[in-house]
């Protein structure tokens, strides 16, 4: 109960002190407050994009996986390519087709990634995704039709020029207008709208990255420039009660059949499974996390100095109030205690407004982007202790020294 005691006056000594200098006390947390906000909000902003990207593949289903020409966690220059991936053949049309056929598989179907802009009658949209699919797109992708139709068989046979336009870019482009047989441009080629397209709710789709439409994959073949290292690939879903693995060994015999590979001869193609794009994203974020740890944590030792500086000049501003206190019996553990929780005060409070800024900041990115994010509470209260701890070692030093002075000398300081 005494040490309780003596921890409430303390802390009462304290926020005195810092009502008396607010502008200095202030300046003091200003150090921590951006280095904990720095944290908070990209650990929210992480967090967000993390789960939007968990909740896409459950979209998508765990099981399906990708079958890409080289696999590589960052996009690869195609007017530089390395000497492994020059070797290898493209993907084919042929090539999905053949994987569509094996017992093991429900779905395979060769899709292309492109972008440009969506223009309509004067108005244009900004560079946005367009997806070269089928008919089945939103088994794997998710979503599904708020008007029109999908693909016939013989509109992706032959590669017809028509497209299911996203309902955002439709709001965009053609307002209270039915788009349904309306000629748009897709990066300078003329389509027919045939449907649009609602993407699944929630889905990582950052501005810009969002699926502005999706034709016929012989369209875009035939219409756009393909990156076919980074822009191509083969979608695949195992039947029900196929494993991926199972389902990736036949994939991988049916391939190598195909590319008349010899034993011992390593795949010229790679699969990707969703495991593995959340591992790729994962270790993305974790190394841009890192990164601003890195940066917060100099602002914090910046602030950390900023406050043993300040509690320094304190303690010679206040030698003659510490002689009255040791007059009056305190000891030289009560002194330190003293100086100890004024400088956890100062830190904790300025822990606790970067966390309300740094969360702030967090969720305007996350609207932003229109990701849906929750606050993480284990580093809001690690971030707190934190800078608690700052003030504790930071202001060690200028506490033993109050500690240490001579009451008498302390009394006769001018």
């Amino acid at each position: 109960m005494r040490i309780l005691d003596r921890v409430k006056q303390n802390l009462s000594i304290a926020v005195d002190t810092l009502r008396a200098g607010k502008v200095r006390s202030a300046l003091t947390i200003l150090g921590v407050v951006i280095g904990v906000a720095t944290v908070m909000a990209m650990a929210a902003i992480v967090s967000g994009i993390r789960e939007q990207i968990v909740h896409t593949i459950e979209i998508a289903g765990p099981t399906t996986f990708y079958v890409v020409r080289y696999f590589s966690n960052t996009p690869i220059n195609p007017d530089r390519l390395p000497r492994d991936v020059r070797i290898r053949p493209d993907l084919v049309p042929e090539e999905a087709e053949r994987v569509a056929t094996l017992p093991e598989i429900g779905y395979a179907a060769i899709w292309a990634q492109t972008f440009g802009r969506v223009e309509y009658a004067g108005a244009r949209t900004q560079q946005m995704t367009f997806m070269a699919a089928d008919d089945r797109f939103t088994e794997i992708q998710g979503g599904g039709l708020a008007e029109g139709r999908w693909f016939t068989k013989s509109e992706l046979k032959s590669g017809t020029a028509v497209a299911v336009i996203d309902q955002d870019v439709v709001h965009r482009l053609f307002g209270q207008m039915d788009p349904i047989d309306r000629t748009v441009r897709l990066a300078g080629r003329p389509v027919k709208v045939i449907g649009i397209y609602v993407a699944p709710e929630n889905i990582f789709a950052p501005q810009g990255q969002q699926i502005a439409a999706i034709v016929p994959y012989r369209f875009a073949d035939h219409q756009f420039h393909i990156d076919k290292v980074n822009g191509l690939f083969i979608a695949v879903k195992p039947k029900p009660g196929v494993t991926v693995g199972e389902a990736q060994d036949a994939v991988t015999v049916a391939l190598r059949e195909m590319r008349s590979l010899r034993p011992g001869e390593r795949n010229s193609f790679d699969m990707i499974t969703q495991d593995q794009i959340l591992d790729t994203f994962n270790k993305l974020t974790g190394v841009f996390f890192l990164v601003m740890i890195v940066l917060s944590g100099v602002a914090l030792m910046v602030g950390g100095i900023g406050v043993m500086a300040i509690m320094m000049v304190s303690v010679t501003s206040r030698t003659r109030e510490i002689g009255v206190r040791k007059a009056l019996g305190a000891t030289n553990q009560d002194i330190l205690m003293q100086f100890l929780v004024e400088a956890s005060t100062l830190t904790g409070l300025g822990g606790m407004i970067g966390i309300i800024v740094g969360l702030g900041f967090g969720k305007i990115a996350t609207l932003a982007m229109s990701i849906d994010a929750t606050p993480p509470l284990g580093l809001t209260l690690l971030a707190v202790a934190v800078s608690v701890g700052i003030g504790i070692a930071f202001g060690l030093l200028p506490a033993m020294r109050a500690a240490r002075l001579d009451p008498i000398e302390a009394l006769r300081y001018e």
